[in-house]
């Protein structure tokens, strides 16, 4: 499994912790690499730049203080669909429903255990396919 993972300051703290929690995963961090501020979109587009351009890459993190800067900066980009997760329940309907291939953790919303939780929920969900197909088929314009 290999991810692409970044964020911003408010990020780096939870997104440092997490690559050390996801043994067995292979992460190439884009940074964030200390918690000195930083503009979100330049790690959010780095990320999503990755998915679309790097075929090893199974999927994105992104974190940030609300998840909201870096889902609206990935989102910018066609074929990419980064959804915001508070819950793991919300994780797994991400990429079941919607077919997401990033998930954005709201670093000041979620405790660590939680963030770990969704993503490895996240991370063994799988597209349902089907009806959903048509829905994610009309997002890109």
């Amino acid at each position: 499994m290999k991810i692409a993972i970044g964020g911003d300051h408010a990020g780096y703290t939870l997104k440092q912790w997490l690559k050390e929690q996801l043994n067995g995963f292979q992460f190439v961090d884009v940074g964030p690499f200390s918690e000195d501020r930083v503009d979100y979109p330049d790690f959010a587009h780095k990320v999503a730049e990755m998915l679309i351009n790097e075929t090893d890459i199974d999927y994105g993190i992104l974190i940030c203080g609300s998840a909201n800067g870096v889902a609206m900066a990935a989102n910018k980009h066609s074929n990419i669909r980064a959804a915001i997760c508070w819950t793991e329940e919300i994780a797994k309907l991400a990429k079941t429903h919607n077919n997401a291939n990033i998930i954005c953790i709201p670093a000041r919303f979620v405790d660590k255990e939680l963030a770990l939780k969704m993503v490895k929920t996240y991370n063994i969900a799988e597209f349902a396919g089907g009806r959903h197909c048509d829905r994610v088929d009309k997002i890109d314009i």
